[in-house]
């Protein structure tokens, strides 16, 4: 996987985030602040604006840039922490001296990724956000990751960010605007983490159709 099929993941999350718009926002008027997915449609958009700047860039560099420019760009308390997710997989690729990105390569820089998340934020597991979704996926991931087929991994990581997403409803918020409604937060999924299963199922269904071209186009 090169950079230009990273291109085309993100312009398949752009999409699934669209998609999904009205639930995202109906679930951060609930418990948010309000602005969450105005800024992660502004993320999406400025970094689809980067599109053909990235082609020609070695992936770690191309994530680098994108967290660079999210970091810029990205209001609210989601610009940091997703400009920290794109920056600690830039360096994490570059570490790996790796000009195509592998499962084996990603898992690690997903996982550094989500790390850079939970240190910036200060939150982990069972808080009620987007971590709740990002890290059981990377822990799955990491699990996985030259010990099966990507359409597995691919079924897995979808599973597995669903689930995570679900659990937050149960959850009492200890983070972001939604821990200052105590357990009125209680009974409603958090839109962080709504977007990061959006997000992480796109891209599995982006990776799995790229697999069965594939296989179409060898057996033809």
């Amino acid at each position: 996987m090169k950079t230009d099929f990273v291109l085309q993941c993100i312009l398949a999350l752009q999409q699934a985030i669209e998609t999904h718009q009205a639930d995202i926002e109906s679930l951060d008027r609930e418990i948010g602040d309000g602005d969450h997915l105005i800024n992660i449609r502004r993320g999406c958009t400025v970094v689809v604006a980067m599109i053909e700047d990235l082609r020609p860039l070695p992936p770690h560099e191309a994530f680098t840039r994108i967290g660079k420019k999210l970091l810029s760009s990205i209001g609210g308390a989601s610009g940091p922490l997703i400009a920290s997710f794109f920056l600690a997989m830039g360096d994490s690729l570059r570490a790996s001296e790796q000009e195509t990105i592998t499962a084996t390569n990603f898992s690690p820089a997903f996982s550094a990724g989500v790390e850079a998340i939970c240190l910036r934020g200060k939150a982990s597991l069972g808080e009620k956000t987007m971590l709740d979704v990002l890290i059981p996926v990377a822990k799955t991931f990491a699990g996985l990751a030259g010990q099966a087929d990507t359409p597995a991994i691919c079924h897995a990581l979808r599973a597995e960010a669903l689930k995570g997403m679900l659990s937050t409803k149960d959850m009492l918020a200890t983070k972001g605007r939604a821990a200052f409604l105590g357990e009125r937060a209680i009974g409603h999924i958090d839109p962080g983490a709504k977007s990061c299963q959006v997000a992480i199922t796109a891209i599995c269904d982006t990776v799995e159709q790229a697999i069965g071209a594939s296989t179409t186009t060898a057996v033809a």
